[in-house]
């Protein structure tokens, strides 16, 4: 059972007002283990995990139209970490995000701290992703704080990467007795993260139940000074990808959960019981599961209009030979929404000759456009990619998952006005 101690919290001498030196009391809330929890699931929940399970794997089966699935699934990771890092207030339009990831490609240093920060976030969900590639390995603590040091590199929070707390945080309020939230004392967290680990590396729950218990227990925790949020979410495709349920494609969940942020706020909130727990982890775990299964229902129509979108450029260019430079490039264009000649050549495994002819022919058939990254840095952006995104990122920002019947209940790009 979870439970709540009180705490004395001895105030801050070098507080800037009386209430910041002034002690205080507050309760700090420890959760229970997980391993050895037991569950009885209602039976629509029940169902639910067994039915949603099955979307993801669907996703992560070929598409008609798209036989290589490496392009959606790397267009939908990025999808995952930008509405990740929207949801902890780090804001970036999708087409500003990828000049600033061509940028870093080319060994140029990125300006924009915003996107710094989001690039972190696709290295966090890229380490996570390959840190459960061998599921017969345990999940480590040492693969936690992997994926933090992936998040905060060459951030101002750097420092901190891959640290895990010896202070009593807490969220919201100017000291942890005004705050909306107290995690664990510090000398409980190594314990905490020791069962975390130990439950991720099980299997004794249904893969869904096991993701959303585990990304609650680890925002419960609160184990490090910054990037809680987004590592707890990175956690979520970890699990994932162990379980074999999604084994290419992450489904872009913090999508609709960044939709339902209030709701998603509220509901791991109401994991923190005084007492038995088993009710408010049950609630998050069938909101956890609804947004999945929109996540992936919505991020199977993008793959058919993504395969629509390739069609369309073939189209535009005429008759391609098969494996020539160009058709490879063609495929490749999600992965690569903007880039260079030779990110392209290395992209593809063509010369760099063959990539420029390549790519020439694309800029003749306005498939790409040229671009630059910096004063003379030459690049290319693909021209209804970034629409395409801003499309799906709306009708996920939609609670009726259509626009025109339900407008974005968040933040979200405009559509390009023809």
């Amino acid at each position: 059972m979870g439970r709540y101690e009180d705490r004395v919290w001895e105030g801050n001498p070098a507080g800037a007002t009386r209430s910041e030196r002034a002690s205080c009391r507050y309760r700090a809330y420890i959760p229970d283990h997980l391993v050895g929890a037991e569950f009885s699931l209602p039976a629509r929940l029940s169902a639910d995990l067994v039915d949603i399970e099955q979307c993801v794997r669907d996703l992560n089966n070929a598409h008609p139209g798209l036989p290589n699935l490496e392009p959606l699934a790397r267009f939908l990771l990025r999808a995952e970490a930008v509405a990740s890092s929207n949801i902890e207030g780090l804001v970036i339009n999708v087409r500003r995000l990828a000049r600033s990831e061509a940028t870093e490609r080319e060994g140029l240093p990125v300006a924009d701290e915003t996107a710094r920060a989001i690039l972190g976030n696709i290295r966090a969900l890229d380490e996570a992703v390959a840190l459960a590639s061998d599921p017969s390995e345990p999940a480590t603590l040492d693969q936690l704080l992997a994926i933090h040091r992936a998040l905060l590199i060459g951030t101002r929070d750097e420092p901190w990467a891959g640290v895990v707390r010896n202070e009593q945080n807490w969220i919201g309020g100017i000291n942890p007795c005004a705050a909306t939230f107290v995690p664990p004392p510090p000398e409980c967290v190594a314990e905490l993260l020791n069962d975390l680990m130990e439950y991720v590396s099980g299997d004794e729950h249904p893969a869904l139940l096991q993701a959303a218990l585990a990304h609650a227990q680890f925002e419960t925790i609160h184990p490090f000074a910054d990037g809680n949020g987004r590592t707890g979410r990175a956690l979520i495709q970890l699990v994932l990808r162990r379980r074999g349920v999604a084994t290419r494609i992450v489904p872009p969940v913090s999508l609709v959960l960044a939709t339902q942020a209030d709701a998603y706020v509220r509901a791991l909130a109401g994991t923190h019981a005084d007492g038995p727990t088993t009710q408010g982890q049950l609630a998050w775990v069938a909101q956890f599961v609804a947004a999945t299964g929109r996540a992936c229902r919505d991020a199977s129509d993008f793959a058919a209009e993504l395969a629509a979108l390739e069609q369309s450029w073939r189209e535009s260019l005429g008759k391609v030979r098969a494996k020539s430079a160009t058709d490879l490039l063609v495929t490749a264009l999600p992965s690569l929404p903007v880039f260079s000649v030779t990110t392209a050549a290395a992209h593809i495994g063509r010369t760099f000759q063959a990539t420029s002819d390549a790519v020439n022919r694309l800029v003749d058939a306005g498939v790409v456009r040229q671009v630059s990254l910096g004063r003379r840095n030459r690049a290319f952006e693909v021209v209804d990619l970034f629409d395409a995104f801003t499309g799906f990122e709306r009708l996920l920002a939609s609670p009726e998952a259509d626009t025109q019947m339900a407008p974005p209940e968040r933040a979200v790009p405009h559509r390009r006005q023809r």
